[in-house]
């Protein structure tokens, strides 16, 4: 054996020895984050990343409302030069039949404990027609039900309400955690803590779900905490939706539209960010130009 062949024998015994012992330094796993800024070029774009634009008919909402795909779209910031937002639309006439709403929805159910946080503009009154209509604007978290009352069932809410509903008047934010529900016959299980002021404009809304416990957070302060039996079990999608209660639409043949825009989502698993952390590293993001990054699905 020559002297070289000989070192580099050597060399990859010691390497051996290192990693057999536990010596060598552990690579750090990467970190596990999903983050969109909706600068997609189009819907079809926004697809071929992993969304999904829901069309399927059914609850929640008002009867026969149906889900429309032209109800989404990306529209530009006009506050932003360059930043472009997803946009949800709901639109109706006062009839269920002449009501469509929106939903936008990762296609994986992936997403459990970690932090989740998103930058909503919400708003009180419609941009065009007449007010009250009780619509609700959200963003959350959600597993399918696999059967009624099904008990790995998963669902984290942020729901506002700008016209009251469902026994609330006026505009309130809701932080619900659901253990689980039926349809038919209705049952609910679940727990919320509302907040009985007005959210139009942009907030950052986020959610820790961590060692029993979900949290819930607007513009960095806490608004509720919930565990127990409403603690997550099921992988959830990461959701947001506009759409009318039930027998919550005004009087009135005159059109009109509600609209809820994203300047962007982020979800990190398996850590409990604070805000600040989320803010941190949104920025750190933006900072280097990433419009989209999906280390989860």
């Amino acid at each position: 054996m020559t002297k070289p062949t000989l070192h580099l024998a050597f060399a990859a015994a010691a390497v051996l020895l290192l990693v057999t012992s536990g010596s060598l330094p552990a690579r750090p796993m990467p970190e596990r984050i999903l983050f969109d800024d909706f600068g997609h070029q189009d819907v079809a774009q926004l697809a071929r990343r992993g969304w999904t634009v829901r069309t399927r008919a059914g609850g929640p909402g008002a009867h026969a409302a149906s889900w429309s795909a032209a109800n989404v779209a990306l529209v530009p910031d006009p506050l932003r030069p360059g930043n472009r937002l997803l946009r949800l639309t709901a639109r109706t006439d006062g009839t269920p039949f002449g009501t469509s709403q929106a939903e936008v929805a990762t296609a994986a159910r992936v997403f459990g404990e970690g932090t989740y946080a998103a930058r909503v503009r919400f708003s009180d009154e419609p941009v065009t027609g007449p007010v009250g209509d009780r619509v609700v604007q959200t963003f959350f978290g959600i597993c399918k039900l696999a059967r009624p009352l099904d008990p790995d069932y998963s669902e984290i809410d942020f729901e506002y309400l700008p016209n009251g509903g469902w026994g609330r008047h006026g505009p309130t934010l809701l932080a619900t955690s659901w253990e689980t529900y039926s349809e038919e016959p209705p049952v609910e299980r679940m727990t919320t803590t509302p907040r009985a002021t007005s959210h139009a404009g942009w907030h950052v809304y986020a959610i820790q779900v961590a060692g029993g416990a979900v949290r819930y957070f607007v513009d960095g302060r806490r608004v509720a905490a919930h565990g127990g039996r409403y603690y997550p079990e099921g992988s959830m999608a990461v959701s947001f939706n506009l759409w009318f209660q039930r027998d919550g639409l005004v009087a009135s043949r005159t059109s009109r539209a509600y609209t809820q825009d994203v300047d962007w989502v982020f979800h990190q698993a398996g850590v409990a960010l604070t805000p600040q952390e989320v803010d941190a590293k949104v920025a750190a993001l933006r900072r280097g130009r990433v419009r989209f990054r999906d280390g989860v699905s």
